[in-house]
């Protein structure tokens, strides 16, 4: 199965809270970019999707899924903040897997918990950079629960 994680689009530096920062035009333009991407990549659609409840991650999830399949399932997810757990989320995301079995999930979160949860997911890896909307590949086998690193992306502008 595949697991995609991406961090947010690019977001305003001030808000009343961290919670509410939105998304700039620059944000919104390259998430759609990405979400176009990420298209050419998926071969069954998209059966499970995660979002962050903050403002900048719902707002990147909405200017992708016109790009996208809709997923059989979306959720805001509370773990999945900049402050998450990588190896909660990681447990959480593992047992999600074997109840529902997908073929395809994406997160969308949130430094520093975007990094920290690809290294949980893909043994001996150190948690890479992402900037803004970028977006990682992980070959996950749910039977030996192992995930292999594929690709990551950059938006471009």
């Amino acid at each position: 199965m595949r697991i995609y994680i991406m961090r947010h689009g690019e977001a305003e530096t001030f808000a009343s809270s961290d919670a509410e920062r939105s998304l700039t035009e620059r944000g919104e333009r390259l998430s759609a970019q990405m979400a176009e991407q990420l298209a050419l990549q998926l071969t069954t659609g998209l059966d499970l999707v995660w979002v962050s409840p903050y403002l900048r991650a719902q707002q990147t999830w909405q200017a992708m899924a016109s790009a996208l399949p809709e997923p059989k399932r979306l959720m805001d997810v509370e773990e999945i903040t900049p402050y998450g757990d990588a190896e909660h989320v990681a447990a959480y995301l593992k047992a999600m897997i074997t109840i529902e079995q997908p073929e395809t999930v994406l997160l969308v979160s949130h430094l520093p918990l975007v990094g920290y949860l690809t290294a949980e997911l893909v043994a001996g890896m150190q948690p890479p950079m992402f900037i803004t909307s970028s977006i990682i590949a992980i070959d996950f086998l749910p039977e030996t629960d192992a995930g292999e690193f594929l690709w990551q992306a950059n938006p471009e502008g």
